[in-house]
């Protein structure tokens, strides 16, 4: 099938680089020399689902066999959505362009209870068929995965499978069966589900059938799934050179996993349940894969991740080994949270040798009661002390996560939250802020808590009203999760397949980007929930007994039901159970001990000592280079330009110059900031440098690292670009009579006064004819002369709608190229 062609397109779009698919490390394979092709889904906007690193690992994983492709799509923006359906187009790849129909298997990412109704609008504007028993040989196997398929039923009616559990060695079989199907003549689609259903972790839902809230098999040796663990993290099979996103990604650092799973038995969280047992990297893995990856990226931001990084066993060796590493090339270390118990001054030491990052510590609840109902296992005077130290360390915005409508909860839990909240400000002092952030506590499947009740959404706005009032305090701010987005997620999260009829309801009612506050619209769900005949009370709002049949019962995710339920009557009687930790084993059944077990990482040995460099004095020297911006760069906007290029540099090893204060940047001058869309034949810029290098080389080195459309050479000897007294620009323009009158017209005129309107709407009045001298009429468009002002040079479009009275929406897409010289 053919590929898409954008150019028109993109050019009206808002952020058009979101669906460029050129992006540094991005990996394009020949269509026709793999076996299968596999493309990853994120049902939620680029910069979100850029910030996923699991999409990373797969993409990673399935383009390392050269028999195998991998490309990207995510749910497109309005306007993007808008003009593929007045244009008749489909969905696309971002690498390829081709339709997402013409693939042989579509991964999803369910990841987030809130974006399931945008993987029904991918599949919609690719032409797939909703529900999977529409689908034929013809179209692509849909297959879910990620944390939410712990509990598959809500979403069981539109995939043909679902991966529950480690997807990097699953997907790779996945496609291994698809292609033996294939070449064994692709007969019978339920041939291909039969051998799905044998690779551990696949859950094939056309193999169960629905029963009173729970489902109940249709084949007698294969009654229910085993989520897919994988034993060890080895290096392959994590990306050392993961593409880097353009634009402003929600997480635009590099991110490093240094373990998988968690020992510390909270009761309320399901990743540390699901995620078992607990799988460390070495120490000279992570350094090793951080090494390569910083230098095939050119971030500047290093973030390590795992359920709970510090309790890394090696912690404080690693720390040092990648302070030492990174502190010389400016990256910065942080950690997404830390557990207040875990905090060090040797290791806010470490962290702040850069620069310091955020600071967030989750106690969850305000009371040590509830804390020891939670298992959270954490005391107020750890949680004091931690922030004494990072107050110390020099943190001056300490954040505090807290849930409310927990099991148990009382009025006297409520009054410690904001207590605790109000010593941490003590401790912190005048000069920093502490933001309290409230979630909405849900039950989740899978954990000893999957038997309670959920708050009901009234209570839990008058729980947040009361907190806003308690800590109402300068220096504090309270921020709060919608208790309807919450009842909504719950739904999701706890129901059975009558749920799909729910989703498939409000998707057909408008529902879209429900995890985006402007987006959500609380009375389509509650309207479709009643049309459906959901009872929410039941189904949320009321205990479950210890012998009830779940929804997600026929779903092994290797941890007991016996020891959750032995979890849950240890909450009820307010007692704690002690970590997993080296020696100490709950048999909670996520472990078969062989290969399937806890591991640690090992001593590394001494880690490197800090030393400081001869302070050698910098040689100091500053090059004038000039860049073209062509072609597919004219996509990007300045802000996003500048980024890539500073990383680019990075890579490049050019030896930059920085800026002083709290976040250095590269010493990069850019003469002029071309708007998006636009093209330019000569800009002018400067690098500062610290040792010398010659032009000729750092433009070659940099030029490697540049994206398609950029190119930098060094500047002639001749008057800047940027210095010139007037631009010429040349715009590709279809020209009827009315048009060729007006420009004649003008150019006859001495003044014409006129408002000229940006595109961001601001207006301004002018002379046109003594802002632009000159326009010229060519076979195919016209040459439009801007002269240069103090207040900033007029941008040639806009001039162009104010001559032709028309909007920006009314002309055609136009090719604008700001020249080097007078044409």
């Amino acid at each position: 099938m053919s590929t898409v062609n954008l150019d028109d397109i993109l050019c009206r779009v808002t952020q058009p680089s979101r669906y460029l698919g050129n992006e540094k490390n991005a990996v394009r394979k020949d269509w026709e020399s793999v076996k299968a092709r596999i493309c990853l889904a994120f049902p939620d906007l680029y910069e979100v689902g850029m910030s996923h690193f699991g999409m990373q690992i797969l993409y990673h994983v399935v383009n390392a066999r050269p028999d195998l492709l991998c490309e990207r799509v995510f749910s497109p923006g309005e306007d993007l959505k808008k003009l593929l359906l007045e244009s008749n187009l489909p969905l696309f790849s971002l690498e390829s362009r081709r339709p997402l129909s013409s693939f042989d298997i579509l991964g999803v990412s369910l990841l987030y209870e809130l974006n399931y109704t945008n993987f029904l609008e991918i599949l919609e504007l690719s032409g797939i068929p909703l529900l999977s028993r529409d689908r034929g040989p013809e179209h692509p196997l849909v297959v879910g995965g990620g944390p939410c398929t712990v509990n598959p039923e809500p979403v069981a009616d539109f995939f043909d499978a679902l991966v529950v559990g480690d997807g990097e060695l699953t997907l790779p079989a996945l496609a291994d069966a698809w292609i033996a199907w294939k070449e064994g003549g692709a007969h019978d689609r339920g041939d291909l589900l039969s051998a799905f259903a044998k690779i551990e972790g696949v859950y094939v839902p056309a193999f169960f059938a629905p029963e009173q809230g729970h489902v109940r098999p249709l084949r007698p040796e294969y009654t229910g799934v085993r989520r897919a663990v994988l034993p060890e993290l080895a290096p392959g099979l994590f990306p050392d050179a993961p593409v880097v996103a353009f634009g402003r990604p929600v997480h635009d650092r590099l991110r490093m996993e240094t373990g998988r799973g968690c020992g510390r038995s909270c009761r309320f969280c399901q990743a540390g349940m699901v995620y078992r047992p607990v799988r460390e990297r070495e120490v000279a893995d992570i350094l090793r894969l951080t090494g390569t990856s910083l230098s095939h990226t050119g971030y500047e931001d290093l973030s390590l991740l795992s359920l709970s990084t510090g309790d890394y066993t090696r912690i404080g060796p690693l720390m040092q080994s990648l302070m030492c590493a990174c502190e010389p090339a400016r990256v910065a270390v942080s950690f997404p949270s830390l557990r207040a118990d875990t905090l060090t001054p040797e290791l806010t030491a470490q962290i702040k040798r850069v620069r310091k990052t955020g600071f967030t510590i989750a106690p969850e609840a305000g009371s040590q009661r509830l804390r020891d109902v939670i298992n959270k296992n954490l005391t107020d005077q750890e949680i004091k002390s931690a922030v004494s130290t990072a107050y110390a360390a020099g943190w001056r915005n300490i954040k505090l996560y807290f849930m409310i409508g927990l099991p148990t909860e009382t009025d006297e839990d409520i009054k410690g939250l904001s207590e605790l909240a109000h010593a941490v400000k003590d401790i912190a002092g005048k000069r920093a802020d502490v933001t309290v952030s409230l979630g909405i506590f849900i039950p989740k499947p899978h954990t000893p808590f999957q038997w309670a009740a959920m708050i009901r959404p009234e209570e839990a706005r008058e729980k947040i009203k009361r907190l806003k009032g308690l800590l109402s305090r300068p220096g504090i701010k309270v921020r709060w999760q919608d208790a309807s987005v919450s009842v909504v997620e719950a739904m999701m999260s706890r129901g059975g397949r009558e749920m799909s009829r729910v989703i498939l309801a409000a998707f057909r009612a408008g529902c879209r980007m429900d995890g985006w506050t402007d987006s959500f619209d609380f009375t389509k769900w509650i309207q479709a929930a009643k049309d459906c005949g959901l009872d929410l009370d039941a189904a949320l709002h009321a205990e479950r007994g210890l012998d009830a049949v779940l929804p997600w019962d026929h779903v092994d995710v290797r941890v007991e039901k016996e020891f959750l339920a032995s979890e849950w009557k240890r909450a009820l009687s307010e007692k704690t159970t002690r970590p997993c930790a080296p020696g100490e084993c709950h048999m909670c059944g996520a472990c078969d001990f062989e290969p399937v077990k806890t591991r640690y990482a090992a001593d590394p040995g001494k880690a490197p000592e800090r030393t400081e460099a001869p302070a050698l004095p910098p040689v100091r020297s500053k090059v004038r280079l000039t860049y073209t911006k062509t072609g597919p760069a004219r996509f990007f906007g300045h802000l996003e330009f500048v980024s890539l290029v500073h990383r680019a540099i990075r890579r490049a090893g050019i030896p930059v110059d920085y800026s002083q204060g709290f976040h250095p940047l590269p010493k990069v001058s850019f003469y002029d900031a071309l708007p998006v869309l636009m093209e330019s034949e000569q800009e002018d810029a400067a690098v500062s440098l610290v040792s010398p290098m010659d032009s000729e080389t750092l433009c070659r080195r940099l030029n490697a690292e540049l994206p398609p459309g950029i190119s930098v050479r060094p500047a002639p000897a001749q008057v800047p670009v940027s210095s010139l007294e007037k631009t010429w620009y040349r715009i590709n323009l279809a020209l009827g009579a009315q048009e060729r009158r007006l420009v004649a017209e003008f150019m006859e005129r001495k003044s014409l006064d006129t408002v000229v309107t940006d595109r961001r709407g601001r207006s301004r009045a002018l002379d046109l004819r003594q802002t632009v001298p000159e326009i010229r009429v060519f076979d195919g468009g016209l040459f439009v002369c801007v002269k240069n002002e103090d207040k900033g040079r007029l941008n040639p479009v806009d001039a162009l709608c104010a001559l032709f009275q028309k909007d920006r929406e009314e002309l055609p897409c136009l090719r604008v190229l700001k020249m080097a010289s007078e044409p």
